[in-house]
Order: structure tokens, then C-alpha cells, then sequence
């Protein structure tokens, strides 16, 4: 915006300063060549007064010299008598002076400068002509330096117009770069970008509009998170019930299983409430975790589960570890998201997989089943699916960016049903 301003300033000051410029270039031009003129008819005059004096005797030439070589400027004078005879410069062969003997003074513009033309009328009647040269380089002197000092008066107009537009728009443009970068920091999660309001009034304006809306976001956003919160902390009252239940059972296998299914669900709100209260995260985490072995313990926990619903699980994840930028407790609710949703959207008996191919830069996370499939990719839209709450792949998808990777859904080849990928960059050290 500043260099437009900027342009369009010295365009137009360009255009008007040609408008005034050019015309008093001309009269300049005209005004010199006039003041010789003038000073040629001024010596014309004085050598016709002394003819008027010195009649009936014509002047000589040594009476001429005497007349020209007195102060002021010198010009070829010539006086040219009625007779023909010539005193002084002499006159160009060819030039017409027929309209001076014939009584009329005037200017005329030759090759070489110009003419001054006075008839001097004799006592006899007889018309005698005096005729003063004009060199060229009189009739422009000083043009150039007034056409330099114009053009130089043009230049400074135009540079203090692109001075002052380029304020200008520098005091308009500055609040707005401020303004854009601060939307950018709020898209990007940063809640405390703000602009300090400054420019015309309106930009001003929209200063304290953007702060206003940012303010709100950020309460608005303070209020999903505390309600989140709030909702994962009422969960611990049935919890501590059903833990005062479970614990209330006979010994046995069924029971170890619903400790550590409860447990796992204890888990799972304090991760909620964490994650409420964290808020957005603007960079990757700092925190470090084996995904690889991360992916065996939650096997073994769904292992039970799947033993019981007769299906095949088929693992193979690597002995080696794998670290990545993700805390336990998100890598656990991501992983455990994808193996639920095989559970909760595939018929009992389906087969389960999860294998991990560790890459030189990342790793490659693959749970695939043997159900029905996805119906479409829209099923990574949030909220969008039949029968649950359609979170579970976001939840999956969102934990897998924030680590820096990816996620992507598709058909497994290998069981037929449905496969979600992730990849997730290695931790460096």
C-alpha cells in the first residue's frame, strides 16, 4: 500500500508540476529573448536621436562607433540610408527590409538571433533605417540555468509529495501489519496477541474491535475449558462408588479385570482435566514417550477383551524403542481410541491389528481391522459418525499433529476392513 501511495504521489504532483513547469519554461524563454530585444530597440532609439541631431549630415561610421561602445550591452548596429549607402555592420545579402523603409518598426527572428527594424523619417520625408542584430546566445541567456532551477523546483515538489504519501501510508500500513500479524498469532493458538490501537481513525477502530474479539475468545475458550474440566471432575463421585463397589466383590479374574478397567477410566479424566486446563497448544510438547512400548502394554490390556470376543489380534510391534514428542498419558488415550473403535464398530470375532514399522526420521503406526470398513473419508470430521460421538478418530488425529505428524484412514488389504494410519516424527535428542 505504501509504495502505491507513493506512486500515485508523484504521478499526479509529476502531472502538475508539468502543468506549471512547461508554460513558465516558455515564458522564460520568451521573457529573454523579449529583454533582448528591448535592449536592441533601446540602442536603435539612441542612434536615431543622434541622426535627428546630427541632421542634415548623415552619421559616419567613427560617429557609430562612438554611439556603441558606451555602457550596457553592444550590438551589431547598421544604418541604411535612402540612397542604399550602409553604415556599420553590414546587412546579409537577401534580407528584407523593405517594410522597415516603408515606415513600420518591428522585431524579426533570423538564423543566427534576431532583428530590430526603426525607420527614422528625415526632414526631406526620405526614410532612413536603422537595424540592430540580436545574437542568439542573448536572446537565451540565463534560460538554461532557470530551466535547470524549474526542473529542480519540479523534482523537490515530486520527492516531498512521495515523502509525505510514504507517511501517510506508513501510518496506515504499520497498524494494519501490526493487526495482521496479530490475527496470525490468535489463529495460531497464541490467545495473548493483541495490537496496541493507532492509525486513522477507522484502522483505530478496528484496533479495539480486534482486541475486544480476542479478549472474548480467550474467555469464551477459559469457559469450554473449566466446563470440561468441571464435567471430568464430577466423573471421580460414581467412580469412587464404583470402586467401593468393585472392590466389594469376590476375589478372581473378573474382578482384577474391572480394577484395571477402572483404573484405566481414572486415567482417563485426570487426562481430561490436564488437557482442559493446559489449553491450546501453540508448540510440540516437551515431554517423551516409547510409543513402542506404549503399544504393547495397550495389547495387553485389550488382549483380555479381545480373547473374550474371539477375535485374532495381530500385533507386531518392534522390542526396540521408539520415542516421540508425546506424553504417556496422550499416547495412551490416542492408541486407545483407534483399538476402542475397532471394538465398538466391528461384529465380535472380526480380527484386530496393530504394527509399528520404525523409519529412519519417524514411525508408522498401522491399526487395521476386519469389519465393514469406513463408509467415507468424512468419517475424520468431528462429531461425525453413526452410533458413537464421532470423536474417537479426532482425538487420535488431533494427539498425532500435536506430536507433529499425521493421520489418514483407508482400506487394510490385509483383513479387509478398515485401516488408520499414523505417523509420528522420532524424537530427536
Amino acid at each position: 500500500m505504501r509504495r502505491q501511495l507513493s506512486l500515485q504521489a508523484a504521478a499526479v504532483t509529476l502531472m502538475v508540476a508539468l502543468a506549471f513547469v512547461v508554460p513558465l519554461a516558455i515564458l522564460v524563454k520568451d521573457q529573454a529573448a523579449d529583454g533582448a530585444f528591448t535592449g536592441a530597440e533601446r540602442q536603435a532609439e539612441n542612434v536615431a536621436r543622434s541622426m535627428a541631431l546630427r541632421a542634415p549630415l548623415p552619421l559616419d561610421e567613427a560617429d557609430l562607433a562612438g554611439l556603441t561602445t558606451g555602457g550596457g550591452v553592444s550590438h551589431e548596429i547598421s544604418i541604411v540610408y535612402p540612397d542604399g549607402t550602409v553604415v556599420g555592420a553590414p546587412v546579409p545579402p537577401g534580407e528584407d527590409i523593405s517594410a522597415a523603409q516603408d515606415g513600420t518598426a518591428g522585431r524579426v527572428l533570423v538564423s543566427d538571433g534576431g532583428v530590430v527594424y526603426l525607420p527614422v523619417i528625415g526632414s526631406d520625408g526620405a526614410t532612413s533605417v536603422v537595424r540592430v542584430h540580436v545574437p542568439q546566445g542573448e536572446m537565451t541567456a540565463g534560460v538554461g540555468r532557470a530551466w535547470l532551477i524549474l526542473a529542480a523546483l519540479g523534482a523537490a515538489l515530486v520527492l516531498i509529495a512521495v515523502l509525505i504519501a510514504d507517511w501517510i501510508g506508513r501510518s496506515i500500513v504499520r497498524p494494519v501489519a501490526d493487526l495482521s500479524d496479530s490475527a496470525a498469532k490468535l489463529g495460531a493458538g497464541d490467545l495473548g496477541a493483541r495490537v496496541t490501537p493507532d492509525g486513522p481513525a477507522e484502522i483505530h477502530g478496528l484496533g479495539v474491535e480486534f482486541n475486544r474479539l480476542a479478549g472474548q475468545i480467550d474467555q469464551l475458550l477459559l469457559s469450554e475449558r473449566e466446563a470440561a474440566a468441571d464435567l471430568s471432575h464430577r466423573l471421580r463421585t460414581p467412580m469412587t462408588a464404583l470402586r467401593l463397589d468393585v472392590e466389594a466383590l469376590e476375589e478372581g479374574e473378573a474382578r482384577e479385570r474391572v480394577v484395571d478397567d477402572l483404573a484405566a477410566l481414572e486415567r482417563t479424566v485426570d487426562y481430561v482435566i490436564e488437557q482442559a486446563r493446559r489449553g491450546s497448544r501453540t508448540s510440540l510438547p516437551t515431554e517423551r514417550v516409547d510409543i513402542a512400548a506404549v503399544s504393547r502394554d495397550r495389547l495387553a490390556f485389550w488382549g483380555p477383551l479381545a480373547e473374550d470376543q474371539g477375535r485374532q489380534v495381530l500385533a507386531a510391534t518392534p522390542g526396540a524403542s521408539a520415542v516421540v514428542a508425546m506424553d504417556e498419558d496422550e499416547a495412551t488415550v490416542m492408541l486407545d481410541a483407534l483399538i476402542g473403535n475397532v471394538f465398538a464398530h466391528t461384529p465380535e470375532g472380526a480380527p484386530l491389528g496393530l504394527s509399528l514399522l520404525v523409519r529412519d526420521d519417524d514411525i508408522l503406526i498401522a491399526v487395521e481391522d476386519g469389519g465393514p470398513g469406513f463408509p467415507d473419508a468424512g468419517v475424520l470430521e468431528r462429531g461425525r459418525s453413526e452410533g458413537s460421538s464421532g470423536l474417537g478418530l479426532d482425538i487420535a488425529r488431533r494427539s498425532a499433529v500435536a506430536a507433529g505428524g499425521d493421520l489418514r484412514v483407508g482400506s487394510s488389504k490385509r483383513l479387509g476392513g478398515s485401516l488408520v494410519a499414523i505417523r509420528l516424527p522420532l524424537a530427536s535428542d
